[in-house]
């Protein structure tokens, strides 16, 4: 039976004021709306309880099963206004398919697509008046995730879980434009292992990333890319985001290897590729290629992309023997590929690909 999530009003809503005020300077995942989407699962039961209700607390025992290991997933995703008033998400299919493959590979319950979506679509159309206008990037932050609720102290699969969906406004990732960034390389430590987890959109994938993402900072780095920790043979991706470089006029990404997150942006951006007749390919990229090449010219832009930022041009890589410059930070070819992954988004460019999902 599809979850309907029934309205518990928020007695005490934000005025539009209010609303505005922070809309002002929303900063990312600061501030929170009226209202969360929620879901409990049990074994045996199913999916059930759901409702729309106020954002808040959740009460916890000590023991619940998270918290001691760790078994909890969550995705990514914004809700965009258009100039007409009218509210979108993105590819909310791909991110329910994704969340449910992390399901699988955490021994969480997977939760029907459809109920997935209207949790989104419930949580956004009730809470539409925080979702900025589309002036600089602005848009509503959405973060589903599930989490291990059961009371116990034993390392199985939890026979409760908690479904969520809260919503943030957030600004623009670059508040003065885009910026080419610098880039810390790191074969040290590992996002990820073979094997291990980094196909699925867990937690635990982003603590490992948190001390070498602080030695970055050190070396004056704002993103961290890794190399494949037990042949130190292949570059992988960014702490939180997928690479992309541009080799002699072909756009390359690392391949995905079951260490590396399937990104809905790095997915879309291929397609957008494609689109602008640019040639794409999904293969390994060893160190000394990505070194090599930049310091040549052969590799002439690099970009991350991602949720929060879209696409984001790479000025220089940095490691502990040298710094490698691009010789096009923020090139033609990334761009325009971030240009029209853009205006996809806002509606000012046709959705020729059926992406956008329209909430109201």
């Amino acid at each position: 039976m599809a979850l309907k999530y029934p309205l518990t009003p928020n007695p005490a809503p934000k005025t539009a004021e209010q609303i505005a005020e922070i809309h002002r300077d929303p900063g990312f995942g600061v501030h929170f709306t009226d209202h969360m989407s929620i879901a409990t699962w049990k074994k045996g039961a199913g999916w059930a309880d759901d409702a729309l209700v106020p954002y808040g607390p959740f009460q916890m025992s000590p023991a619940a099963a998270v918290l001691h290991y760790g078994q909890e997933i969550f995705e990514g995703m914004k809700a965009y206004r258009w100039e007409d008033g009218s509210i979108w998400v993105f590819r909310p299919e791909e991110n329910a398919r994704r969340f449910n493959r992390s399901a699988l590979r955490i021994v969480l319950p997977e939760i029907p697509e459809e109920d997935f979506i209207a949790a989104v679509d419930r949580l956004v159309a009730q809470d539409a008046a925080w979702v900025p206008t589309g002036d600089g990037e602005r848009s509503l932050y959405l973060r589903p995730f599930m989490f291990a609720s059961e009371d116990f102290l034993g390392v199985r699969a939890t026979t409760t879980a908690t479904f969520c969906v809260i919503a943030s406004p957030v600004a623009p990732y670059f508040a003065g434009g885009v910026k080419p960034v610098d880039i810390w390389v790191t074969d040290e430590y590992a996002r990820a292992g073979i094997g291990g987890t980094g196909a699925a959109k867990c937690g635990g994938n982003y603590a490992a990333s948190l001390l070498p993402q602080y030695q970055g900072y050190q070396h004056g780095c704002d993103q961290v890319l890794y190399i494949e920790a037990s042949n130190k043979d292949r570059v992988e991706e960014f702490g939180g985001m997928n690479l992309f470089i541009l080799k002699q006029g072909k756009l390359i990404t690392p391949a995905l290897t079951g260490t590396i997150l399937d990104g809905i942006t790095r997915k879309s951006a291929i397609q957008v590729a494609a689109d602008l007749g640019i040639e794409t390919e999904e293969r390994r990229i060893t160190p000394d290629e990505l070194f090599s090449g930049v310091q040549d010219g052969t590799i002439t832009e690099a970009f991350s992309c991602g949720t929060a930022a879209v696409v984001t041009p790479v000025n220089a890589f940095k490691d502990k023997r040298a710094s490698y410059q691009l010789a096009q930070p923020a090139g033609r070819v990334t761009m325009s590929l971030r240009e029209r992954l853009v205006a996809i988004q806002y509606g000012r460019a046709e959705d020729v690909h059926g992406w956008m999902r329209q909430v109201v």
